[in-house]
């Protein structure tokens, strides 16, 4: 199939499609004229790519997960991409253990203000404070 009924079918732009083969994701074969053609089996590899995707990995992280899938029986490769998908889970955590830190910072500062606007609001005549 050409890459406009692939992006079709999975619901990737033909500007992704293009993004994932020159990062190596996808693969696809040359028509005389230059026109990509792609085997049915690409639709479940572009499914699976958004997957990865979704899982917050970035394209160099599923350029090294991938072969796990291409290499199902190989255990070297199975350890490797065991490892790879353990290294992102951890990274993930510590932006979520950042974020948390960050949420608690604003709701610091939210509750700073809540107070300060409570004061103001009892307080009719603000005090204007000399620099």
């Amino acid at each position: 199939m050409r890459i406009g009924e692939l992006a079709k079918r999975t619901g990737v732009s033909p500007r992704s499609l293009r993004y994932y083969e020159d990062q190596r994701l996808l693969t696809s074969s040359r028509s005389d004229a230059g026109q990509r053609h792609y085997s049915d089996a690409a639709v479940q590899r572009v499914s699976l790519i958004r997957q990865l995707f979704d899982a917050g990995m970035s394209s160099r992280v599923i350029a090294s997960v991938l072969p796990c899938v291409d290499v199902p029986g190989d255990l070297g490769v199975a350890e490797e991409t065991f490892a790879a998908m353990m290294r992102e889970r951890d990274r993930i955590n510590t932006d979520i253990a950042h974020l948390i830190e960050t949420r608690d910072a604003l709701d610091t500062l939210i509750r700073a203000n809540s107070r300060h606007r409570t004061e103001l609001s009892t307080n009719p005549d603000p005090v204007v404070q000399s620099t």
